[in-house]
């Protein structure tokens, strides 16, 4: 069996921490500018990063069976979880009619039916030059922002928007990340964030909504041929800081590392637990900057538990939609329940 890269499990449990922190933030980032600056930062790099290193481990998608598999793996969850999320919000907003569309993704699910258009764009994108692949995906996704109406239609804006960092990450190869790691980059690494930061809180104005992809310009008052150039200062600021990051990532093995392959889980878990808090009174708790450094901890904590074996073990059957394991599942919580029957008649 072939050992697992221990630096890109680091970097895909930092990430998927990331993510979580992220959302947690976003209900305050209204409270303070130095957090909605933090929040900024995050959202310049830790979907990108995401992006790029799917692109990184998508070289063997002509090989036979990778496409099915990918869809098997991606379409599956995502219409899985489009249910679950409608039912869940018809209960948590008290909707009088439930109503679900499988073709506007779920907050968090976008990314699950962007990446399965990102595997088959490579169809086509990898058969030319990576200069002019990565050229027409970058065209592509500056045009994108003028055409309106379909922007969260199937995570269309999306796609296309960060295709060319899934096309860059496709083409990397393993040495390119390897000499990211120099000490003299790790220097340069840490200005690009510092720089980052100031840039975001010295400039507050600066509308988020770009570091998203998912409105046309028009929808960010910005519809005019400037939009592009915007954009593009967007991507290049995106492409810097996801390869600061990745120089700054540890290569050793460490009690977090084996986590970093359940990054999936968390990614479709952690939205529950996002909502639910969002609509309650709890969150009027972490107002004051000791208290988003316990936030911080909370999302570390989460991100371990719904990574853990437990919770990876109880939920597989659900999103890989495997019947062998669900039948497996019903016997183990049958057998559990069981057991705590024969504890409660003793």
């Amino acid at each position: 069996m072939k050992q697992r890269d221990f630096y890109f499990d680091n970097a895909k449990f930092i990430l998927i921490f990331l993510v979580v922190f992220g959302h947690f933030l976003r209900s305050y980032i209204t409270e303070s500018e130095t957090i909605f600056t933090l929040y900024k930062v995050i959202y310049t790099f830790h979907m990108p990063a995401f992006i790029l290193v799917s692109g990184y481990f998508a070289k063997g998608y002509h090989k036979k069976g990778y496409l099915p598999k990918i869809a098997k793996k991606l379409i599956l969850p995502y219409i899985i979880f489009q249910l679950i999320y409608s039912i869940f919000y018809y209960f948590l907003f008290d909707k009088s009619n439930f109503q679900m569309d499988p073709l506007t993704p779920h907050w968090s699910l976008w990314f699950l039916i962007s990446l399965f258009f990102w595997n088959m764009l490579l169809l086509i994108f990898a058969k030319m030059k990576p200069t002019y692949s990565i050229a027409t995906a970058l065209i592509i996704g500056l045009a994108i922002g003028y055409i309106e109406g379909f922007s969260s239609y199937l995570s269309i804006s999306r796609t296309f928007v960060f295709f060319p960092l899934f096309l860059i990450g496709y083409y990397m190869k393993k040495e390119q990340f390897r000499s990211l790691l120099k000490p003299h980059i790790k220097g340069v690494a840490i200005t690009i964030f510092i720089l980052a930061f100031t840039g975001f809180y010295y400039f507050p104005d600066i509308n988020y909504e770009w570091l998203l992809g998912s409105k046309p310009y028009a929808e960010m008052g910005a519809a005019t041929i400037t939009a592009l150039f915007t954009r593009l200062g967007f991507y290049i600021l995106s492409l810097a800081i996801v390869l600061s990051f990745f120089s700054l990532m540890p290569k050793r093995q460490y009690f977090f590392t084996s986590l970093g392959k359940n990054t999936f889980y968390v990614y479709l878990l952690h939205g529950f637990f996002v909502r639910i808090f969002r609509e309650s009174a709890v969150q009027d708790y972490f107002t004051t900057p000791e208290n988003f450094l316990l936030l911080a901890g909370v999302s570390l904590l989460l991100t371990f538990l719904l990574s853990s074996k437990l919770i990876t073990s109880l939920t597989q059957p659900i999103i890989e939609l495997n019947t062998s394991k669900i039948k497996s599942l019903k016997i183990k919580v049958r057998s559990l329940l069981h057991f705590y029957r024969r504890k409660l008649m003793n």
